[in-house]
């Protein structure tokens, strides 16, 4: 593409050089650049991509787009702009020709049931004939191809590659996972969304936004600058949860037409005539006088909200009862999201992944209302994320658990047992006793806590002291098939874990 084609539009501050000339590729990775290649030098969260000019120019960059004063050499151009980020934005989707132009492109906004959101509408709009690609934490996925994803919501350059790769192979609609720090770091700001889901939002991520304020506040920037921006103008451009407090707020604070959903406030689409088991959810959906029965094998009433907030968007886009009824009903399981990895003459063992307090409570309290037996819970904390909700975490566990077991999660750069130290204070003076893991093979301890830091142990221990009416939850990673140790992936996935120490509790308890 020819620069100055490239370039148009994008406030400059200082243009060093020949304002002319092709461009092969657009990177923001040195390691990734050719010759003939637009390198942007974007400052990051650990580096700054401003000392990576000299590798970028090595590789065969020609023209570099800085955010910094820097000195001009004769043999490239050399372009600062205000915001290199912001600039990686507009570069990214003009390179790829306005991908987004050529997609139905859904956002799914909040701190809880993206994924699961994000799955339930994929399901729905595929039976009703569409071709559906998908951006989230588990994978990206459209046509059969699916790819690891480095975050929820890929760098701006990225999300414009895939969602061209997407158009090009006649994908018709996207859902897309938005996290707070895609928003905040401007990844999703070029993209023409035509519609934004709220789901919900807790405490979570203030190692990096600090303060809840901001939190909501990198949230709501998704509704109040990122959807009036798009050059579509749909009917309805926002579904919001209705009943949560923060959702109420961001209606007050974004006027954009808006459908809500909900089961306890006056809502656009409501639930009523509600059954919830561990068999799964039947409900009617009810919304302007029209109703619809709908049964799925999900489990727990924070499905049965993330069912509402899919059933929504549908609607919003158009999809007719009957489709949303089907989709919903064929969607049999969400990777690492309440999944069931035993078998019925098994303890019932969950895999999830809330790492929150908000999510651990919503997950407990679910499994709280069919257990017959113990609640048995185990869970961790990441490393080098927010250390307040550790201890929050350990209070929303005792408060609805039998026997919990604090473990491991991704320690990453942190010291595992001073993780765990900070989860345990939130145990203080609370309704569990402290006891020594040899205590769980004792028999059924109840009103109990202990630690076991190797995670597999564990979840080894965890499933060898369950009875068969019991329930086991294994919380914090879910879908991940790896742990982070300092700065190391260790193949580690719970679900492979639990069906070993399954194995393991049958041969025991039968040799």
């Amino acid at each position: 593409m020819e620069l100055t084609t490239l370039m148009e539009g994008i406030p400059v501050l200082h243009w060093v050089g020949a304002r002319s000339g092709n461009v092969a590729s657009v990177c923001y990775d040195s390691r990734t650049c050719q010759p003939e290649s637009l390198f942007v030098a974007v400052p990051g969260l650990l580096a700054d991509g401003h000392a990576y000019i000299p590798e970028a120019i090595r590789k065969g960059a020609r023209v570099i787009v800085h955010q910094r004063p820097l000195p001009a050499t004769s043999d490239v151009q050399w372009i600062q702009v205000a915001d290199s980020r912001r600039a990686l934005g507009m570069l990214a989707r003009k390179f790829y020709e306005h991908p987004s132009s050529r997609l139905c492109l859904v956002g799914v906004v909040g701190t809880n049931g993206k994924t699961t959101v994000t799955y339930l509408l994929e399901s729905i709009l595929t039976v009703a004939g569409c071709s559906v690609g998908v951006l989230g934490t588990v994978n990206y996925r459209f046509k059969r191809k699916s790819f690891t994803p480095p975050h929820t919501t890929p760098e701006s350059m990225d999300m414009q590659r895939i969602l061209r790769d997407m158009a090009d192979d006649g994908v018709s609609h996207v859902v897309a996972e938005v996290s707070s720090h895609a928003l905040d770091l401007r990844r999703v700001d070029e993209c023409d969304f035509d519609l934004g889901v709220f789901t919900n939002l807790s405490q979570d991520h203030l190692d990096y936004h600090k303060t809840m304020e901001n939190y909501f506040a990198a949230k709501k920037r998704f509704f109040q600058e990122v959807l009036p921006a798009s050059r579509k103008k749909t009917s309805c451009r926002m579904v919001v949860n209705g009943d949560d407090s923060w959702g109420r707020r961001l209606l007050q604070d974004v006027r954009l037409p808006h459908m809500t959903f909900g089961i306890d406030a006056p809502c656009d689409l409501s639930a009523r005539e509600i059954h919830l088991t561990l068999q799964g959810i039947r409900a009617e959906l009810c919304s302007a006088g029209l109703r619809f029965a709908i049964a799925s094998p999900l489990i727990g009433k924070y499905n049965l909200y993330n069912i509402l907030a899919a059933a929504a968007a549908a609607m919003a886009l158009g999809i007719s009862p009957e489709m949303i009824q089907l989709g919903i009903e064929r969607l049999r399981q969400v990777p690492g999201r309440m999944e069931k990895v035993s078998s019925p003459d098994q303890p019932a063992v969950f895999v999830d992944y809330a790492h929150t307090d908000d999510a651990l409570r919503r997950v407990l309290q679910n499994l709280a209302d069919f257990k017959q037996g113990r609640l048995i819970t185990l869970f961790g904390c990441g490393g080098d994320r927010d250390r307040g909700k550790r201890p929050l975490m350990a209070q929303a566990a005792a408060e609805l658990s039998d026997l919990v077991i604090i473990t491991s999660d991704n320690p990453r750069t942190e010291d595992p047992l001073e993780i765990i130290r900070q989860i345990e204070s939130g145990l203080s003076g609370g309704p569990l006793k402290k006891v020594l893991p040899v205590a769980l093979e004792a028999g059924s301890c109840r009103g109990c806590y202990t630690i076991i830091p190797d995670r597999d142990t564990a979840i080894e221990a965890a499933i060898a002291c369950a009875e068969l009416c019991d329930l086991v939850l294994i919380a914090g990673k879910g879908h991940e098939d790896y742990q982070i140790l300092g700065n190391r992936r260790i193949p580690f996935d719970d679900r492979r874990h639990a069906g070993e120490a399954l194995v393991k509790r049958f041969k025991q308890r039968n040799h």
